[in-house]
């Protein structure tokens, strides 16, 4: 079980904004600054995005290096999926992999893929059996 993620981007104002209009999709409503001079010298500043008492998906700001990761994102429902990436699109995003089931997974498998502001690639993914 992971604990935590954070990816690096390239603009903490712009990517708060993305993330921010899409992860209520996602039951992610909990956000959190962090400022890194609370931390160990040389600390960086976060941006901290969760749910249910618990931010796991973080920003700091840098260069990125978007092939090195890939996330998925658990959404409720087919409708969570399809509003998520809309709330992407909207955002600014662009579309990887329109709403559908990915049979060459499972044929319960419904998810969509977007490439974020900075090169990401997310994806909104609702497994009927989890």
């Amino acid at each position: 079980m992971l604990d935590h993620i954070i990816l690096t981007v390239s603009n903490f104002a712009d990517a708060v904004a993305f993330y921010e209009a899409v992860l209520p999709h996602l039951n992610m409503v909990e956000r959190q600054d962090y400022d890194g001079k609370d931390g160990p010298p040389g600390h960086f500043d976060l941006k901290g995005f969760g749910a249910n008492g618990r931010l796991f998906f973080w920003l700091r700001e840098g260069t990125p290096h978007p092939h090195a990761v890939h996330v998925g994102f658990v959404a409720d429902s087919e409708k969570a999926v399809q509003t998520a990436y809309s709330a992407a699109l909207a955002a600014g995003a662009t579309s990887k992999n329109v709403p559908g089931l990915q049979l060459h997974y499972d044929p319960r498998y419904y998810a969509s893929q977007v490439v974020d502001l900075d090169g990401y690639t997310l994806e909104f993914v609702y497994k009927s059996w989890q």
